[in-house]
């Protein structure tokens, strides 16, 4: 039987509704850990609570302390697999951080639910248990941070977060899961190609994002290198464009050594430099401004912000945004 590392973090999963006023609120214990017996017939069970922080609560520094948490029992006590429960709000950017800061091969599965632990229809037990068969199937091993919810499989890279409230809420757009849960079996139908891992020790840097519109006005990424931020990801337009009014900032901006990530703010496709008028692709690429492929604004803010707490910043943001 594999030795698992089951890791609770707080969330919905974790969360009841309140009788009297309707809100689904924090319990006062979480309801997972009375499973305790279910659990055990899947795998050796450790069991430890990190935090109990509804996902809107959650930080890079959270995120570190679980990085932190997972190298520890890697090489303390000998574990096959790791199981991380995490609210739905966040646990895509903390799937990804883990993906590309924890350098191992064994599975790390993050699930979470939708619906809390005393509503009807709860989704979190069966998740849970199925993030465990995940977790402890060889097939897992060397698959980097998966995404376990609703009998799918999802890499950290590209599964977010796509509906408020439906229990399917995690998708890959493009891609689709790599894998599916049945009853009796876990079943990979394709892998990842690569995976990319920069373990840090600490985060002192800091990375803004902005979503770009119509019309955006330059005083807000002046502000926030003002503010003293390290990094600005933009979430830009179509296939990566800005309007003209951005074009001198993003130009003053990169002459500082501030580095800039570009991705596309759409829900499909890449960001590239295409465009040739003022505020297209290729005048910002020309200046300097980085292309990232495949991922989102939140994990490109995560993806630069270890970049630029790496020891070699520069290499790092090479390797990960394959400059």
């Amino acid at each position: 039987m594999k030795t698992i590392l089951l890791i609770h973090t707080g969330g919905t999963i974790s969360m009841q509704v309140n009788a009297e006023t309707g809100a689904v609120v924090p319990a006062a214990q979480n309801p997972l850990i009375v499973e305790a017996e279910k659990l055990k017939k899947l795998a050796n069970i450790l069991e430890i609570e990190a935090f109990n922080l509804p996902s809107p609560h959650i930080t890079s520094a959270e995120m570190l302390t679980l990085k932190q948490l997972i190298d520890q029992y890697i090489v303390e006590k000998n574990i096959d697999g790791v199981v991380i429960t995490h609210g739905t709000d966040t646990l895509e950017e903390t799937a990804y951080f883990l993906d590309i800061t924890v350098d191992t091969s064994i599975p790390i599965v993050i699930t979470g639910a939708m619906r809390s632990s005393n509503e009807i229809g709860s989704d979190g037990l069966y998740n849970l248990v199925s993030a465990i068969k995940v977790a402890s199937s060889k097939d897992a091993i060397g698959k980097g941070v998966l995404i376990v919810l609703n009998d799918e499989i999802h890499t950290a890279e590209n599964a977010t977060k796509t509906h408020a409230s439906n229990v399917s809420t995690f998708q890959s757009p493009q891609y689709g899961p790599i894998g599916f849960i049945s009853k009796s079996i876990v079943h990979f139908h394709h892998s990842p190609n690569y995976r990319t891992v920069f373990p840090i020790q600490s985060i002192s840097k800091r990375v803004a994002l902005f979503k770009v519109y119509a019309g955006m006005e330059p005083d807000l990424l002046e502000s926030s290198i003002q503010l003293g931020y390290d990094g600005i990801v933009l979430e830009g337009l179509g296939q990566g464009n800005v309007p003209p009014s951005l074009v001198p900032i993003i130009e003053d901006i990169l002459q500082r050594n501030i580095p800039i990530v570009l991705v596309s703010r759409c829900f499909n496709g890449i960001a590239q430099d295409v465009y040739g008028y003022v505020g297209g692709g290729k005048g910002l690429k020309e200046l300097g401004v980085i292309f990232a492929q495949g991922i989102n604004g939140q994990k490109a803010r995560l993806a630069l912000l270890i970049a630029l707490n790496h020891p070699d910043p520069q290499n790092a943001m090479n390797h990960i945004f394959s400059i």
